[in-house]
C-alpha cells in the first residue's frame, strides 16, 4: 500500500515533525509512504517538494505572502492574531504529481500558509482516492481560526470572528465557513492527535456527520530515551549540582504557550535550587529578563539526538501551554523520562497522569503550576515519576503501536474504496 503525507513543512513545527515521524513508522512498518510538502529541509529521497525549481519556490511565497496580506488588510492592517488564523484561498493543485497519482491513500496532515488551498482540497477528493486528515489542531472544523479558545461559533456558523478588529457578521470567518461547507468535508476520514481535539471536532457544524477518530503522534523511543544526566549537562555545559526546568517551544514568544504564566511561576521558586533552560526559537527578551532564577537558551536544535539529550538532562519539563492539542514537546520529554507539568487544558491531561508521571496544574494559575514544579523535584518519589513518564511513551506512542493503528484505518478505506 502506498501512502502520501501532505504536510506545508517538511519539519518546521509540531504538525511536521509528527507527520515526518509518522512517515518514518509507517516505511518500518512495511508501507511505502512518502511525504509531499512545501518546504523541504533535509535530503531525505522519501520527501519530495512542489518548490522544483526557482520560479516554483517563488510563486509558492507569493502564495503565502497573498493569504497573509488579505488577512492582515481585512483585520484592518494590524499584525495582531497574523497567525493565528488561515484562509486556504490560494495553493497549489498537487493532483498530477507523480506521489499523489501513485497513491493508494491520501493523508492530509497541516496544509496553510499557501500550500493547499479550499479548491485545491476539492479537487483531491474528486480523484475518488481514500483521504485521512490528521488535525494537529480544530482549522478545518472552524471558519479560520486554528484554536477557537472560548469562541464557541463553529459549532454552528463562523461570524464576527475575535480574532478579526472590526467584526461583522459576513467577515472573513463567515465566508471561509460557508466554502468549507460547499466542500462535502464529510467525504473525508478525520484523526484527532488527542481526544480532546476529536471531541471538540465532533462539535463542529462542518464535521457533523464526519468520521472521527482519535490516533496519537508516534514518537521514536530509540532515539528519545533516558540517558545520563550527569555527562549530558557536562557536554551541554549546563550545572551539574541544580535542579533543571526546562521549557521549549518552536517559537517560544507565542502567546498561547503561557511563557507568562512561567515567570509568574518561577517568582514562587526563587529560594529554590533552580535554574530555567529555554530549547527553541524566537522569544520575548523582556520576558526572560522577568524571570527571578538563572536561565539558560540553547536555541533551536535541529537533530533529534540533540533535542533528546537536553530532555534526558533536565529535571522537568513545565508546559504552561493555554490550547494545546497533543503537544509533541510532553511526548519526547516523556519518552526521556522527564516528568511533565502542565496546564489542564486540551489534550494535555491525556498524557500526563496527575501525580503518576508528573503534575496536572489548575488552568491558568501561576502559583499551582509552580507548585506542580516543586512536588516533582523536592517532594515525590521522582525516580518512580522518572520511570512512569517513560513506560507511558513506550506504551502509548511508540512508532510500531501508532503504525499498526494507522495501517488498519487504512486498509478499512482501502477496502470501501
Amino acid at each position: 500500500m502506498k501512502i502520501v503525507i501532505l504536510n506545508t513543512s517538511e519539519r518546521a513545527g509540531g504538525a511536521a515533525v509528527a507527520a515526518n515521524r509518522l512517515m518514518k513508522a509507517l516505511n518500518k512498518a512495511g508501507l511505502e509512504a512518502n511525504m509531499l510538502v512545501r518546504d523541504r529541509q533535509t535530503d531525505d529521497a522519501r520527501v519530495a517538494s512542489i518548490n522544483t525549481s526557482y520560479l516554483a519556490k517563488k510563486i509558492s511565497f507569493i502564495r503565502f505572502a497573498w493569504e497573509r496580506f488579505v488577512i492582515f488588510a481585512h483585520n484592518r492592517f494590524s499584525k495582531k492574531n497574523l497567525f493565528a488564523v488561515s484562509l486556504a484561498n490560494t495553493g497549489s493543485n498537487v493532483c498530477r504529481h507523480p506521489l499523489v497519482k501513485a497513491a493508494d491513500i491520501i493523508h492530509l496532515h497541516w496544509i496553510n500558509q499557501g500550500f493547499l488551498s479550499l479548491k485545491n482540497i476539492r479537487q483531491l477528493v474528486k480523484l475518488g482516492k481514500p483521504i485521512v486528515w490528521t488535525m494537529h489542531d480544530l482549522w478545518v472544523g472552524a471558519g479560520i481560526c486554528h484554536y477557537p479558545g472560548e469562541c464557541e461559533k463553529y459549532k454552528s456558523e463562523c461570524s464576527d470572528c475575535p480574532f478579526l478588529r472590526g467584526k461583522t457578521s459576513h467577515d472573513l470567518s463567515y465566508k471561509v465557513f460557508s466554502l468549507k461547507k460547499k466542500l462535502n468535508l464529510n467525504r473525508i476520514t478525520y484523526v484527532g492527535c488527542s481526544r480532546w481535539i476529536a471531541n471538540e471536532a465532533k462539535k463542529s457544524a462542518l464535521l457533523q456527520n464526519a468520521f472521527i477518530t482519535n490516533i496519537p503522534n508516534p514518537i521514536d523511543t530509540t532515539i528519545f530515551k533516558p540517558c545520563d544526566k550527569t555527562d549530558i549537562r557536562q557536554k551541554k555545559g549546563l550545572p551539574v549540582n541544580r535542579k533543571l526546568v526546562l521549557f521549549a517551544a518552536a517559537k517560544l514568544s507565542d502567546v498561547r504557550k503561557g511563557m507568562s504564566y512561567l515567570v509568574e511561576a518561577c517568582r514562587y521558586l526563587q529560594q529554590k535550587n533552580i535554574d530555567v533552560v529555554f530549547l527553541g526559537g524566537k522569544m520575548d527578551d523582556n520576558l526572560l529578563c522577568a524571570i527571578p532564577l538563572p536561565t539558560h537558551r540553547l536555541g533551536y536544535l535541529r537533530t533529534s539526538m540533540d533535542i533528546a539529550s537536553v530532555y534526558a538532562a533536565c529535571d522537568v519539563f513545565v508546559t504552561p501551554s493555554l490550547e494545546d492539542n497533543l503537544p509533541n514537546t510532553i511526548m519526547e520529554a516523556m519518552a526521556c523520562g522527564t516528568p511533565c507539568v502542565g496546564f489542564n487544558i486540551g489534550g494535555i491531561p491525556e498524557m500526563i497522569d496527575h501525580k503518576v508521571n508528573g503534575y496536572i496544574a489548575t488552568y491558568k494559575s501561576a502559583e499551582d503550576l509552580a507548585k506542580g514544579i516543586r512536588w516533582a523535584l523536592f517532594e515525590a518519589d521522582y525516580s518512580a515519576l522518572s520511570k512512569n513518564a517513560a513506560k507511558k511513551a513506550q506504551r502509548h506512542y511508540n512508532e510500531e503501536a501508532i503504525a499498526n493503528q494507522y495501517i488498519n484505518l487504512y486498509k478499512k478505506l482501502y477496502d470501501k474504496a
